[in-house]
């Protein structure tokens, strides 16, 4: 363990009111994530980083070092560095960095108020005759039989996305989605209810690989965010940011 100033702290040591510890955890034989993230944008308060596919953003289950939020704290040598938001390991794209402590939580309230623009694009089968754009409301819950999947299920919306066609080639097509709520899957739910699950899924329509079995880095999940906007909290200044990354057409015949 170690305190906030870095210093190693004695597992039998007295613990101080208000005190913060950081213990990291060690994970033996930890996966290489073969991906390199970029750096978007930076200054003393946010930093902008643009995921790749199957990085998570913040140390969970077998992933610590392998994480971009330690990759960042190293690269960049802030060690108070925290996510304002996060978006799933599977899913590439946009994820922004709170610099201060002091100025963290106002960086958070622009979510808890709604008060950010996102938008995500992802490759499903093409609509047939199913009319876009459109509004998609249900309400997602966890799958009582696997912790980590959701589900659809009767009763009050809790999620609300906009989905609308951006380009059709053949049997498949790219989709622009406007979440404008925030449920875990909330997207790869909401696109599977539709019939058009996101191509590269592993959990949706069903499980084809278990949460501990070894990834398939040639089969990435076909959804990226892709922009973000806002007004800065800290410096009152309009930001956007798009991210440089594309998505995958699948094979003609495939």
């Amino acid at each position: 363990m170690f305190d906030d100033a870095g210093q190693p702290v004695a597992v039998d040591a007295p613990i101080r009111t208000g005190q913060v510890l950081h213990y990291y955890r060690d994970i033996a034989d930890e996966a290489v994530i073969p991906f390199d993230e970029t750096i978007l944008f930076q200054d003393d308060w946010l930093v902008v980083a643009d995921k790749p596919h199957f990085l998570p953003v913040t140390p969970t289950g077998g992933y610590v070092q392998q994480t971009l939020l330690v990759r960042l704290k190293r690269r960049l040598g802030i060690e108070h560095l925290a996510p304002i938001h996060r978006i799933d390991r599977e899913t590439a794209g946009l994820t922004l960095f709170a610099v201060q402590p002091a100025t963290r939580d106002a960086y958070h309230a622009l979510f808890r108020q709604r008060a950010v623009t996102k938008t995500y694009e992802a490759i499903a089968a093409s609509p047939g005759v199913q009319p876009f754009p459109r509004v998609h409301r249900s309400r997602i819950v966890e799958d009582s039989s696997a912790f980590f999947r959701m589900v659809e299920t009767p009763g009050e919306a809790n999620s609300e996305t906009r989905i609308e066609v951006l380009e059709v080639r053949g049997t498949h097509a790219r989709y622009g989605l406007q979440p404008l709520t925030g449920r875990r899957h909330q997207l790869r739910v909401s696109m599977d209810a539709l019939g058009l699950p996101i191509i590269g899924d592993q959990f949706y329509p069903t499980v084809r690989r278990g949460p501990r079995e070894p990834e398939d880095f040639s089969r990435p999940l076909q959804l990226l965010a892709r922009t973000i906007a806002f007004t800065d909290p800290v410096t009152g200044q309009a930001r956007a940011f798009e991210s440089r990354r594309s998505l995958q057409w699948p094979e003609p015949d495939a």
